[in-house]
């Protein structure tokens, strides 16, 4: 990979050549050409030595200095560009033309010794990246009948079983076929603690990756816990999440930001002028009473003063630094335009379900009626909707038993479905009911003006209702919700206090559910009863209104929002497709918790990209003139020249380290 001004298309230089000394070679000319510099400083100053016998150690430090510097300039010239190695060599050549030779040698090494070490500070934003191709191991234990063979990764097939020893990377997506462990998913979602993980239920009935719980599924990378399990692999190694991690990665910091962009169009105007001015300084003696020799220093000196080189690193160093730090943070961001954008958000809309809420309902009232006793009327509920399939009555089921602590008695048999109303069941020789008004009305049990009034509040905020009759008599209501994720409203209460001032559900849920779940999250505004296509139409009117807007949704259904919004944010997509293909940014773990710090650090490379524009321009700015008019040699211009390019460099790296507050 490159690792110099780090663009991708040839666009910018990359001097991550190798050579004799492997990857240091550039670091090590570079301190070579220093050597004879300063020892043809030496010969000059104290030694009687002169001509050619003097010039032997400055042609040293020109060789070492410009070997690296003369490969990229005649690469570039060889496709009809001009950059700044070439003003640089150019420069060079011209000091030893007017016999300035240790001037020369001065900038090639300066020069070069700044490109070497921006490299090296460089390339740990890159290794951040390269990291991730790390995490795969190479080989896999793939079970045959009662024994076990070493594979490579690469030669895994499809419903392969492969068995994952305790404390090992597991190296493949799949599914856990045998075994409870807890795996670190750290390396693909960020997530700092291990998450509990077991085989799933039906071997038979499989479904694809994308659809698989996330307690049964497992990703290539992550580490298993201190149990044994097995897992039937369901990706190929090039198809697996973490080998599209790397490669959306790794490509992301060639989709140029807002700032890239208007930089390069700079760049595309301020260079040609530079060549133009230094081409009339060199017949400036014409005009002014000077030397042709003082011209041409004149000229060659401005040239190293307005070479854009801290300019042109500026804002890709941290573009990709930003990336990198969100990559390790389990974030993906694709590109410096996300990136920007990010940051100039005022405005945020979410899907309900799966985003700002569990995505699964949850049982949030049990209430007893008429005098009846509370556990005995979890017990009969208990016994009752463990026989049904349905979604509602598992998670009334499971929170009966996890809230209330109450173990069903078995007692319940005979359970029917009754279409649009509920189900009925025999419990200890008497029939129970559980469903809506109507199912009640069926069977002549009276409902109360207050069990209705009740009933009404409940579905004020968005709840689902039920009555439970038992011996032809009202026992009980229950009540199921989709509720909201245990960090929404700390994570929306962070987003207000950093400048979001906009935070509005999108649902195709009832009006009376978005608004419950906006009130208790502290939403700005809910808008309920949304089709997709109504989404887009939301998102679009919010844009005109807002300028810039996110959508945080799952990626799937919220695919069409996404594209029409500023920046799509798709949720846990770290086993999603069409999350990772589709939104802008994808929080790889499912947790909304990750957002403030997406935009804090988007925030924080807008910063530095600011400041690095001020240091590169204001360089320029400051040196241009100084060199123009002789108040600036060769030597003070190519420090600052290069100390500028270094300094914007080690500013990014700042992202590196970035921590929300």
């Amino acid at each position: 990979m490159s690792t110099h001004t780090h663009e991708k298309h040839d666009e910018h230089h990359d001097h991550n050549h190798g050579g004799i000394f492997g990857e240091k070679t550039e670091l090590y000319f570079a301190i070579l050409s220093g050597v004879f510099f300063f020892i043809g400083l030496i010969l000059e100053k104290f030694t009687n030595l002169s001509g050619i016998k003097l010039l032997v150690s400055f042609m040293i430090a020109f060789f070492f200095g410009g070997y690296y510097t003369t490969i990229e300039a005649i690469g570039k010239i060889k496709k009809r560009e001009f950059e700044i190695d070439f003003l640089m060599l150019v420069a060079a050549l011209g000091a030893a033309y007017i016999e300035k030779w240790e001037e020369g040698a001065l900038l090639l090494f300066l020069f070069s010794l700044g490109h070497a070490l921006e490299n090296y500070a460089m390339s740990k934003a890159k290794k951040s990246i390269e990291a991730l191709g790390e995490l795969t191991p190479k080989t896999a234990l793939v079970k045959e009948n009662n024994s076990t063979k070493e594979v490579s990764v690469e030669a895994l097939k499809i419903n392969d079983v492969i068995v994952v020893q305790p404390n090992t990377k597991i190296a493949a997506d799949g599914v856990i076929i045998k075994g409870k462990t807890s795996i670190n998913q750290a390396s693909i979602t960020g997530e700092s603690m291990p998450v509990d993980k077991e085989e799933i239920g039906e071997l038979n009935k499989i479904p694809d990756f994308k659809d698989i719980e996330e307690k049964n599924k497992v990703y290539t990378g992550t580490i298993n816990g201190n149990n044994v399990i097995e897992v039937k692999v369901l990706r190929l190694h090039k198809d697996s999440t973490i080998s599209r991690l790397i490669k959306m990665v790794s490509e992301a910091d060639t989709q140029k930001s807002p700032t890239q962009l208007a930089t390069k169009k700079f760049e595309k105007w301020f260079v040609p002028f530079v060549i133009i001015l230094v081409f009339t300084l060199c017949f400036a003696h014409l005009v002014i009473n000077e030397t042709v020799n003082e011209s041409l220093y004149r000229a060659i000196t401005v040239l190293v003063a307005a070479s854009p080189c801290a300019l042109a690193i500026s804002t890709p160093s941290a573009v990709l630094s930003g990336i990198a730090r969100a990559a390790n943070k389990g974030v993906l961001i694709k590109g410096g335009r996300a990136l920007e954008d990010l940051g100039s958000l005022t405005t945020i809309a979410f899907d309900k379900t799966g985003t700002l809420t569990e995505g699964k309902p949850r049982l949030t009232n049990a209430i007893p009626l008429n005098g009846f006793e509370k556990n005995e009327f979890l017990r009969i509920v208990l016994a009752v909707e463990t026989l049904s399939n349905h979604p509602l009555a598992k998670a009334i089921t499971k929170d009966i038993q996890s809230t209330y602590a109450v173990a069903s008695l078995g007692n319940a048999s005979n359970i029917k479905a009754i279409q649009g109303k509920g189900i009925s069941a025999d419990y200890m020789e008497n029939m129970v009911f559980i469903g809506n008004e109507a199912l009640m009305d069926s069977q002549s049990i009276l409902i109360s003006e207050t069990v209705k009034q009740q009933m009404n509040v409940l579905l004020q905020e968005g709840q689902t209702t039920m009555l439970v009759a038992y011996k032809q008599n009202l026992i009980g209501l229950l009540s199921v919700m989709d509720v909201p994720r245990k960090h929404a409203k700390e994570t929306l209460s962070k987003l207000k206090d950093i400048g979001i001032q906009k935070m509005i559900m999108l649902t195709g849920d009832h009006q009376n559910v978005g608004n419950s779940i906006a009130k208790q999250i502290g939403l700005t505004e809910a808008k309920g009863n949304l089709l997709p296509e109504d989404k887009v139409t939301a998102i679009q009117q919010l844009k005109k209104a807002n300028t810039k807007i996110a959508m945080v949704g799952d990626g799937v259904n919220d695919a069409p929002a996404m594209a029409h919004s500023t920046v799509g944010i798709a949720m846990g997509a770290a086993g999603s497709d069409v999350a990772l293909e589709t939104a802008d940014v994808a929080l790889l773990s499912d947790k909304i918790e990750n957002l403030p710090f997406v935009i804090g650090l988007s925030r924080k490379s807008k910063s530095i990209i600011k400041q690095n524009l001020w240091i590169s321009l204001g360089v320029v700015a400051l040196l241009i003139p100084a060199t123009l008019f002789g108040f600036a040699s060769i030597g003070p211009a190519v420090i600052m020249h290069e100390g500028s390019t270094l300094l914007v460099v080690l500013n990014a790296l700042r992202l590196l380290r970035y921590n929300e507050n």
